[in-house]
């Protein structure tokens, strides 16, 4: 257990979480902080990287969509050991989500459940703000990837305009189980009429966010809607978006469960994906990643990376670098060469806690 894990979670987590997610983000935005403190967190090593929807990857450990809304701490967070960031998630206009109190921790569990509905300060301000970062010289290092909603095509559309630029890609979130109206876009037709509006514009790889599956019947429109990203010539998949619960706690009554009791249901989401889609669509596994064991799970049931965010939360800012320092003394271990080696090979032997 960490400085984090033992000192500092304590008491973060004596905070509501919302004011807890206040000061960390305060936190990051101290960018000389985490410049100074990235020799300890941003470990590398190049039998990490990873080559997938056309894009390089130091490390397939990246930070998904949720962690910073509004895209202000980018910089610092690349610095902690991610392979890649994604900000977000973006709406054309300013939004202030659903009332308070609408997240909630589950620290046995160690998962999260949340009713956010997507508080942004719109494209217009997320545009400026990835501006002035990419001025400053401080998103160069590593892929940027920005999620984008909407209610309806023409905001996914002008999000796309307005971020596209600024970012190595852009993930499209069509599955939150909190907001209202944007589920028309997991009906397929819909789906495909907005990848269509997309596809004479996009100029860098796009990703769609999925949603999880809980029955036979939204299985197989998951795997409709896997099939038709991968036949609309998206770059890859996002597997899945949180696992829709009640919370009788949050205001909404309902929320998005996330954390470490997603992690089976995600390797069963990830296996199904890459056989309806085939070996061309990048999947990103996203849900119950910890450790770099649940991260070679991931990658040896078909994902190219894997996303967390519920894992920063509960091990904080050394997260990423101590799955990656597990991958590496697990090629070690095995005497595999590469990650491709590690993957390939059979599971003989238990992996690292790390």
């Amino acid at each position: 257990m960490g400085a984090y894990e033992s000192l500092l979670r304590p008491l973060v987590f004596m905070l509501e979480p919302e004011k807890a997610q206040a000061l960390a983000e305060w936190a990051l935005r101290r960018r000389w902080l985490w410049r100074l403190l990235s020799w300890h967190y941003d470990y590398a090593d190049p039998r990490l990287r990873v080559r997938a929807a056309g894009l390089e990857f130091p490390s397939p450990v990246g930070l998904a969509a949720g962690y910073d809304k509004q895209c202000q701490s980018l910089d610092s967070l690349l610095a902690l050991g991610f392979g890649y960031v994604v900000g977000g998630t973006v709406l054309r206009e300013p939004h202030p989500g659903n009332p308070r109190p609408r997240v909630m921790r589950l620290p046995k569990e160690h998962a999260l459940v949340n009713a956010l509905g997507f508080p942004s300060v719109g494209v217009d301000a997320a545009r400026r703000t990835l501006e002035g970062l990419q001025q400053q010289g401080n998103l160069r290092s590593k892929p940027l990837l920005v999620s984008i909603a909407g209610l309806s095509a023409d905001d996914f559309v002008a999000c796309h305009a307005a971020l596209e630029p600024l970012a190595d890609a852009l993930e499209l979130n069509i599955s939150s189980p909190n907001t209202q109206g944007l589920r028309i876009f997991q009906e397929p037709d819909t789906l495909a009429r907005l990848l269509s509006a997309l596809s004479a514009r996009r100029r860098k790889p796009l990703f769609v966010k999925l949603p999880p599956y809980a029955d036979a019947p939204s299985r197989q429109q998951f795997l409709a809607l896997a099939r038709l990203c991968a036949t609309q010539g998206v770059n890859g998949i996002t597997v899945a978006n949180t696992r829709p619960v009640e919370a009788p706690q949050l205001a909404m009554g309902r929320g998005g469960l996330s954390g470490r009791p997603l992690l089976e249901d995600t390797l069963l989401m990830v296996v199904e994906a890459r056989a309806a889609v085939g070996q061309k669509t990048a999947i990103n596994a996203c849900g119950g990643i910890y450790t770099a064991r649940d991260t070679l799970r991931a990658l040896r049931a078909g994902a190219d990376t894997v996303q967390l965010l519920t894992a920063f939360v509960y091990h904080g800012p050394s997260v990423a670098g101590r799955i990656n320092r597990g991958l590496v003394k697990l090629m070690e271990e095995r005497g595999r060469p590469s990650l491709a080696d590690l993957i390939a090979g059979p599971d003989d032997g238990p992996a690292p806690r790390a």
